[in-house]
Formats: structure tokens, sequence, C-alpha cells
């Protein structure tokens, strides 16, 4: 025993000098302040690094990197230093002797300083995946890095994220910081089930609310909404006031991201458009970088003053040469938002053009096409350019959505006439083609034949056999569809010709095969696929009702105006019409801080033109104050925005004044009614002078008729006669006012006074007008919302209203003038 002795204690204190030893070189490598440091440390101690040194060292540089400014890194420096090298071998051949968070640390380390070490990655992830296997746990903070890590390199559908994705299941309600389930949302996006989603987005509506706001914690929120393609008003909604209350850390670069994603996600905030434009202002003098320059161009130029605009289109031209292919995209897409065709500026874009056009990838050959096409551009030298490299996608392509953004492209391009690259590359991919993909081949040959550009003598067998496989791709793809929710994502781009024409009627029949499946979920989704067709199925329309009212407390405010739209402006009472508005405005007024200033304005016009009137709502936008402010925030919004708002506060006014005189609500739109309608370009058509003559001659003399006749409240008509209390005309002497001087009428909100000569009594006004298929639901003989407000508001002001719908008008039974003649005789004199 006395002999071991010696050996013990040798090698005892051999133990505590490599302990001491490795527990000084672990404080020396968390001491470095320079990179060279850690490979100077690294290089010495090759032999002595374990696991654990391996893992700091290379958290180490990536955290020196971190702690300088962008332009000051080195990234490129270390990842070519040959102790680099050394660090990560050391790493691959250790990754079993790693604590399990120590190998997340080592992958985030690794990846953020851009390795070029693949072996090491996958090792990496395959041993936290087996791992995690294992039931390892990870601490939130760590599998919410790991998450990030797998995110980055681009294996969104990767088995062991949906692991991942797994976990958070489980441990969802635990999690408490926001930041940590952001990361974690964006991660797993693309494998998480509908239940999961609305279980995610539902606890970081919580999150927002019990944390401390912080702005990158919005910033991912929105970018999962984007991932997932969610326009989810409650949480854009609150993302939106914590960037306006840090509003003190925007600059141009979180600006132009914010609104790249609202953008994307379809979603308007005239409140922070104020902020912004008041940060982005105050940095123009100071914007000489062109990528700077370009995202101030993207955010500022949409919503600029004359004179901000001009500055912008200035500078613009005068860097055009330093912009990269990328920034050159971003101004010509800006320029075709603000409908702006600055001669110069364009040429210069299309001069710069020439030498970045092999830079592009061939969605962005497809959006320049757009862009340029849209701008009226004239290099045809590029257009030329353009058509052979898109020609030269087209033959390589066989991913479906690219060959139809391709032809469709083409189809843009001036003098392109369609062959049979064309024709056979179109017939290939029309079985895997989703119906927009078919509607924008559709498109694209219905434009070549319109055009004349078709060569029509070559091709005209095959392109008849195109377009007749295409049209029997889309019904087959219609009568095998039995999900109404990837139905209605396929329909959402489907414009209104091809559908009409082709697809229609059996789109709503697949529709009401589905109606069971209609839910609180999709309900939004059908009904703006109805309103933007017009289409008026009562069956649909009553179980959009039924499910409305049944889950009333878990529909968005802001969802519920869009579905009220729909009825509102087909004109459409479901069989409890009265419950399903009663329900819906006592949910919106009780929410009215949900809305936007300019979205109250639509709100309420939606609402009148139903026929309702709710008294908060009604007060609330009749205020000086709300006006005021309704006024500054329509100078950051885009042009159609502002018109579209303006037009129907006006209708609102108009409505209240007519239909609710016991709010005293004044008529304001004077001046403004009287400014739109010297804009119009109203002309006589053929038709109204054709009319005018059958007029004359029942009437007994040009005299008894008045043609497009302004009404008090500005109303436009298209005829106006007076008879007496025997249908007797009576002609007009000093009533005749022209269009082009409305500055004579003088209008008054009292319906009783309408400041014009009074008639005999008895005597009537007639408002004869003819209606177009515009003023009638698809495919229906039903008046939509508008035309039956018109209506009711001519009867309002004293006329009978005589309504010509077009399918009469044009019908066979109408084939001669004498049959007109007649025809109006009956209806102006009320004859049966």
């Amino acid at each position: 025993m006395l002999c071991l002795r010696p050996v013990c204690l040798f090698t005892l204190r051999r133990y505590q000098a490599r302990t001491l030893s490795s527990d000084l070189l672990l404080s020396q490598i968390n001491s470095c302040t320079h990179e060279d440091e850690v490979f100077s440390l690294v290089g010495r101690n090759k032999a002595r690094l374990s696991e654990k040194h391996v893992g700091i060292a290379l958290n180490m540089l990536w955290q020196l990197q971190k702690d300088r400014p962008y332009l000051l890194r080195t990234s490129d420096y270390i990842r070519n230093h040959s102790q680099f090298l050394t660090l990560c071998i050391l790493a691959e051949n250790k990754v079993e002797q790693m604590e399990d968070e120590a190998i997340v640390d080592t992958l985030y380390s690794s990846l953020r300083l851009n390795a070029d070490n693949n072996s090491l990655a996958e090792v990496l992830v395959t041993e936290a995946w087996k791992r995690l296997e294992r039931q390892v746990l990870l601490s939130l903070p760590a599998l919410s890095k790991f998450a990030l890590c797998l995110y980055k390199q681009h294996r969104h559908f990767s088995p062991v994220l949906g692991k991942v994705a797994h976990i958070v299941d489980m441990k969802l309600d635990s999690i408490q910081d926001i930041r940590v389930l952001s990361v974690l949302m964006i991660s797993i996006s693309d494998v998480i089930s509908q239940s999961f989603q609305d279980r995610l987005l539902h606890r970081a509506g919580q999150l927002l609310e019990e944390n401390e706001l912080h702005f990158s914690y919005a910033k991912r929120i929105l970018q999962f909404l984007q991932n997932v393609k969610l326009k989810y008003h409650p949480l854009l909604a609150k993302c939106n006031k914590i960037f306006l209350k840090s509003a003190s850390r925007l600059d141009i670069h979180r600006i132009n991201h914010i609104f790249g994603l609202y953008e994307q996600l379809g979603f308007d905030s005239a409140d922070f458009c104020l902020v912004a434009k008041q940060v982005l202002s105050e940095t123009i003098d100071d914007c000489n970088d062109p990528e700077a320059f370009a995202k101030l161009f993207f955010s500022l130029g949409p919503m600029a003053e004359s004179k901000v605009r001009e500055r912008l289109l200035l500078a613009a031209v005068h860097m055009a040469e330093e912009f990269s292919s990328h920034q050159v995209l971003v101004i010509l897409k800006t320029m075709q938002k603000m409908k702006c065709r600055h001669s110069h500026l364009l040429k210069k874009m299309a001069s710069v053009l020439h030498s970045h056009l092999p830079n592009y990838h061939v969605l962005q050959l497809v959006k320049l096409t757009q862009y340029l096409v849209a701008l009226r551009c004239q290099d045809q030298e590029l257009f030329a350019k353009l058509k052979m490299l898109l020609f030269g996608f087209l033959k390589s392509s066989v991913i479906p959505a690219d060959t139809t953004a391709i032809i469709r492209a083409l189809a843009m391009l001036p003098s392109v006439p369609v062959d049979e690259i064309i024709i056979n590359k179109a017939a290939a991919v029309l079985p895997q083609c989703r119906l927009h993909h078919l509607n924008c081949i559709a498109t694209a040959l219905v434009k070549w034949n319109h055009y004349d550009q078709l060569h029509w003598q070559n091709s005209s067998e095959l392109c008849v056999k195109l377009l007749q496989k295409l049209n029997d791709c889309g019904l087959q793809r219609l009568q095998k569809a039995n999900n109404l929710n990837l139905l209605l994502e396929e329909l959402i781009n489907v414009n209104a010709e091809w559908f009409d024409e082709v697809i229609g009627e059996e789109t709503m029949a697949v529709c009401q095969r589905l109606i069971d499946q209609i839910t609180r979920a999709n309900v939004l989704q059908l009904s703006l696929f109805l309103m933007k067709g017009s289409l008026r199925c009562a069956s649909l329309l009553d179980r959009i009702a039924a499910v409305m009212v049944e889950n009333i407390d878990k529909i968005y405010p802001f969802e519920i105006y869009f579905i009220l739209f729909l009825f509102s402006a087909l004109n459409y009472d479901p069989p409890a019409s009265e419950e399903l508005f009663d329900t819906c405005i006592q949910r919106i007024t009780s929410n009215l801080s949900c809305f936007e200033t300019p979205h109250l304005v639509l709100l309420g016009h939606v609402l009148a033109v139903a026929g309702y009137f709710p008294p908060v709502l009604i007060t609330r936008i009749f205020n000086v104050s709300f006006l005021s402010k309704l006024d500054t925030q329509l100078e950051v919004l885009p042009d159609t925005v502002k018109q579209r708002v303006r037009w129907r506060l006006m209708k609102l006014n108009r409505a209240v004044c007519l239909e609710c005189p016991e709010f005293h609500i004044p008529w304001f739109h004077e001046r403004y009614c009287q400014h739109v309608f010297r804009k119009s370009n109203s002309r006589i058509n053929p038709l109204r002078q054709h009319v005018h003559r059958m007029l004359t001659e029942i009437l007994g003399g040009s005299s008894y008729a008045r043609m497009s006749v302004l009404t008090p409240y500005y109303y436009e008509i298209d005829f106006e006669c007076v008879l007496d209390e025997n249908k007797i005309p009576l002609s007009y002497v000093a009533q005749n006012i022209p269009l082009d001087d409305v500055k004579g009428i003088h209008l008054k909100h009292d319906v009783k006074d309408q400041g014009r000569k009074a008639l005999p009594a008895g005597a009537q006004r007639i408002a004869l007008e003819f209606l177009d298929s515009k003023a009638f639901s698809k495919d229906s003989r039903h008046l939509k919302g508008e035309t039956a407000v018109k209506k009711r508001h001519l009867e309002m002001l004293g006329y009978r209203v005589v309504q010509i719908p077009h399918f009469e008008w044009n019908s066979m039974v109408l084939s001669t003038e004498g049959e007109q003649v007649e025809y109006l005789r009956r209806h102006l004199y009320g004859i049966q």
C-alpha cells in the first residue's frame, strides 16, 4: 500500500493540474477580445481541447462578430482561417460528448458564421434529432434556437422540424416568452395543422398583451402570418400598435420591411403611414446609398406630396447607374404603384436593365415585364431581350406555376405571336395546373387572338385543341374537388371572363355540393369570392348568414364588414336578415376601435346601403374631429383608396340626410360633387339620343324631356319628364340646367325644399333609368344594392322611378322601334 501511495499522489496531482489547466483555458477563451486570440489559443492547445472548449470557442467567434457593426464584420477571414477548420473538425469528432444545449449553441454559431463545413451542420442536426427522439428535454429558448437553425438551413418540411413542432404543441400553454414563441412560430410554419395554427395565433395574441412590447417580436409575428399566407386582423392590429409605440426605433430599413410585410398581407394602416412618412421625410437629404434610397423610394414614394415626389424621382435618375438588379426592380415596382410614368427615369431604368437582365431569375423577369408594360416603356430592344430570355426559360421549365407565369408575361410583350413552343409547353403542363394557372393560359391565348397577333392559319388546330383541353382540365378539376378550403384558394385569382364562359356554372354547383364545409374559418374567403364575381346564390348566402349568426363572437369585427358588404352589395335578404344585421351591428359597434378611420366610413356606407344607420357609428363619423383625422390620414393612402373613401363618405352623407333627418347631419358635399362632375367625362351616347327622340315623339316635343339630369344630392339620371295630375306632359322652361354648370343648383338637406321650382298640384317628376348588366347580380335579374338605393332615394326626392332593364330593352320582343316606343309609353304612363 505504501508503495502505491506515491503513484496515487502523482496521478491525483496530474488530474488536478489538468483540471486547473482546463479551467484556465476555458477562462482564457471566454476572455478573448479578438478572433486572432481565439485562433492562437486553439493552435497552441489542439491536443487539450475538449468538446466544451470547442463549443465555447465557436460561440466566442460568433459573439465577437455579433458585437461589431455589420460592415466591420470579418466572417470571410474567420471561415478561411486554418484554425477555424480545425475547430469544425474537432466539433464534428466530439459531438457525441457535447451537452444537449451545447450542440444547439454550436450549430447556431457555425451557421451564423456562414461556415462552409456542411458536414458539421449535418452531424450536429443528426445528434440533436437523436436526442429529441430519446425524449431529451431542451429548454424552450434552446428549442427555439434549434428550430431557427433548421429553418435557416431551408429544412422547412424536415421530419426533425416536425418533431420540434410536436414538442411545441405539447408545451404551448407553458410558453411565457413571446420572443421564444415568435421564433418557433416562424420556424415550424410549414409543418403545422390548421387547428395548431389557430392555437399558435391565440397564444401569440395573449403574450403580445401580457409581455413588454418589443418591435422585433411583432415583426416576427408578421413574418409568420406571411409564411402561412393569413391576413389575421387581431394580430395585425396588435403588431401595428407596437410599431406605432416604437416610433423612436423606426428607420428606413425597418419601415421598408414592415411596409413589405403589410403589402403582402394586404393590410393598410394610415396611422403607421403617417408616422413612417414623418420619419422618412427627415432622412431624404442623408440618403445617398443606393440600397437605402431604393427602400426610401419604395416606402415614401406612394404617399409623398408632389414636391417630395419630384425630389425622389430626380434623385433616382441621378442614382440610376448605381442601382443593383434588385434595386431596379424595386424602383420600377414603386413607379407602377405610384402610377408614375416619368419618361426620363423610365428611360434611365431601361438603359440600366440591359446589363442587369442576365442576373434575374425567371419570376423576376415576369415581374419586370409586368412593370415595364404597365409603365408603357418604349424600349423595343429591351423587350426583344426579355422575349429571348423568357423563351429560354420556357423551354427548360418543368414547374406548372413558372410555365404559366412565363406564358402570361410573353402575352404582355408587344409583337410576340404565339407559336408551337408556347402551345406545346402549355399543353404539357395543363393536367398539373391549378385553376388560376389555367385561367392565366386562357387569358393569354384570348389576348393574342384579340390583338390579332395569333397566326391562326398556322396554329388554329393546335390552339383549338389546347383551349378545349384547358377547359376540360378546369371542369375535371372542379368535379374532383372535395375540399372547399382548397377550392377557394384556387379561385382567388381567377378572373371573370374565363370563369363566366367555362367554369362559372360548375363552380357554383361544386360550392353548393360542399355547402356543409362552410365554417367560421372559410366564411370570409367564400364571401370575398362571391363578392368578386357578383354571384347571388341563395343557398350559399343563407348558409353564410347562418354561420355568421352562430359564430359572431369568434369572427373578428373587420371580417364582419366584408361579409356584410356581400349582402349589402348584392341586395340580398337571408331568411333571418334582421337577426343577421342586428347581431353583426352589435358586435361591430362594441368594437369600433378595431377599425381604422377610413374603414369606419366604408362600414357606414355598407350598412347604409342595406338600410341600417347605427347611431353610435353615424355620430362618430359625422364629427369634426373624426373628419379632420380622416382628411389627414387620406393624404398618405393610395389614390384609389383615397378616392373610394371620399366617394363613399359622400354617399353616406347623402343617405343620412335623406333617410335619417333626425340626426340633423348637414349636407356638406356640394363642392366635392361639383368638382367630381366637372372632371367626369359624361357623354351623350347613341342610345340616349335614340331614346330621347322616342320620348320626344311620345311626350309631344323636345321641351318635355330632359336628358342626363343632375338631381338634388347629385344623382345623375338618364331622362326626366314631368306629368300633371291627368298624366299630361309639362314643358320645361327654366329648369334645364346643363351638366357643366352645376353651380346653379342650390341644395338644402331638407328633402321637402330642394331649391327647385315647385310643381303644380298633383304633378309628378319621372326619372327614366336604363340599367345595364352592372346593375344586376351575375346571371340574375335581381337589382344590386347601389341601384336599389338610388331608386329609394329618388323616390324620397319626389320622383316616380322607371327602370328599364337591359334584358328587356335588348330582347327580341322589342326588336323594332315601334315596339320600343310603345314599351316606353306604357312605363311612362304606368299602363299595365
